[in-house]
């Protein structure tokens, strides 16, 4: 119990502005949380999980707003050793923790083409269907501001399309559940920093087809594209501490007069389909001024 307190102190004081303020703010901006919500809280094992499960658990305290909670682990196959060590983590961070079991990791490591694929969505399946059991409306993850950032980098230099991981949105096979991202504005150094000043240990993403160690380690770089995008984004800050913000306020000030084209609801949109007939069409000299 003090230890728990500790950590909630740590929230509520030492890093109030960076993580509990901007989890705050990220709620009431895009008005994630609704009287009546029951959100299913999606805990991996990870910092990011673990520590969004413990701020909308002190939030459920301290909001006049009624909503309810309900704090899901699926073990797709851990080892011993991480399956208690998220059992451990929650009891010491006071979290009233539901873990159920599938057999994800051993279907999809016998499944061949892309794994992680694969198990992606079946983790998610799985853990959709375990919320609309439960009665839940809403699905909590833990996604935070360099996911969304380097989402939006992703999609650009690889996907050749621009889009963002959004601050929520309805699921798609779920009719009537709402995936929500509270910690969207919060920064991965400082879930870092929360996570270092009360020694705390989180288990990895526990796959056995990529697992080499058993506590997550805070220099994570596997070679993915994720990593790579990652590392760009760092040596761009650099010479400019703002480029990470500014790549996130970019998607909140799309000037739709100076795309090529879009798609919105299923359909194609060009810029010529309008073209000439604004007063507020750029001309070559506007143009040339932007350069």
């Amino acid at each position: 119990m003090e230890e728990t307190q500790k950590i909630e102190q740590s929230i509520l004081k030492k890093y109030k502005k960076e993580i509990w303020n901007r989890m705050i703010g990220g709620i009431k901006d895009y008005q994630l949380i609704l009287p009546g919500d029951r959100i299913a809280v999606c805990i991996s094992g990870g910092k990011d999980s673990m520590l969004l499960a413990k701020c909308l658990q002190m939030l459920q305290r301290h909001t006049e707003i009624p909503f309810e909670l309900e704090f899901l682990s699926m073990d797709p196959g851990y080892n011993e050793y991480n399956r208690q060590l998220i059992a451990q983590n929650a009891e010491k961070l006071g979290i009233p923790l539901t873990i159920f079991s599938s057999r994800i990791f051993e279907i999809v490591s016998h499944s061949g083409g892309n794994p992680c694929y694969l198990c992606a969505r079946m983790r998610r399946g799985h853990l959709y269907a375990k919320a609309k059991e439960l009665g839940c409306n809403k699905i909590a993850l833990a996604h935070h501001f360099d996911d969304v950032i380097e989402t939006t980098m992703m999609s650009m230099l690889y996907g050749a399309e621009i889009r963002t991981m959004m601050p929520k949105l309805p699921s798609t096979n779920f009719p009537g559940m709402e995936i929500i991202r509270p910690l969207y504005l919060v920064r991965e150094r400082d879930v870092l920093a929360w996570k270092r000043y009360n020694s705390l240990e989180f288990v990895r993403c526990g796959c056995p087809l990529s697992e080499n160690a058993p506590v997550c380690t805070e220099k994570e770089n596997n070679g993915s594209k994720r990593a790579m995008v990652k590392e760009l984004i760092a040596r761009l800050r650099k010479d400019n501490p703002q480029v990470d913000i500014n790549i996130f306020r970019s998607m909140h000030n799309v000037n739709l007069d100076t795309v090529l084209g879009y798609r919105q609801g299923g359909q194609i949109h060009s810029f010529l389909d309008h073209y000439g007939q604004s007063a507020g069409d750029i001309s070559i000299e506007d143009d040339t001024a932007q350069e």
